[in-house]
């Protein structure tokens, strides 16, 4: 079940985000008519799984693996992102790291970018049990578009 799923957020109709999935949880998501899997964790995450891009596709789904060290997010990270989430526009996209904390940054500035909304409207998008430390506030405060 989704609801079930690590940190589980739906952000829009068609983008959700979360923490970790399990093998049987992709197959899940891939029911619900979600088309394509983004990971930001780094292979050694808690919980990573070595074979994950195998599992994802074995659903029909496509695969996209953008590490982002939880201590060192770039802008260039950032940018990868953003290119790719509007390459995928207008399908049903899953958007995963192990605690959906770097999710929720990314997302962040994909709503500023994408949907033209200002930090204060784009802020709620934050996962709501995280508190960033002073990395990932400096990378909340990159502007999109110098990125």
């Amino acid at each position: 079940m989704i609801k079930a799923i690590t940190n589980y957020v739906q952000l829009t109709e068609k983008i959700a985000t979360s923490g970790q999935l399990t093998e049987e949880q992709f197959g899940d998501i891939a029911q619900h008519g979600y088309r394509a899997v983004i990971n930001l964790a780094m292979p050694d995450s808690t919980g990573a799984m070595d074979n994950e891009g195998a599992i994802v596709t074995s659903h029909g789904l496509s695969y996209f693996h953008i590490p982002v060290p939880f201590d060192a997010p770039e802008k260039e990270h950032l940018a990868v992102f953003l290119k790719l989430m509007a390459a995928l526009e207008g399908k049903r996209v899953w958007v995963h790291c192990a605690k959906n904390y770097r999710v929720s940054a990314f997302m962040f500035h994909h709503q500023k970018w994408m949907h033209g909304l200002s930090t204060e409207e784009a802020r709620p998008i934050i996962y709501k049990d995280w508190r960033p430390n002073k990395v990932w506030q400096a990378f909340l405060s990159i502007d999109v578009n110098d990125v």
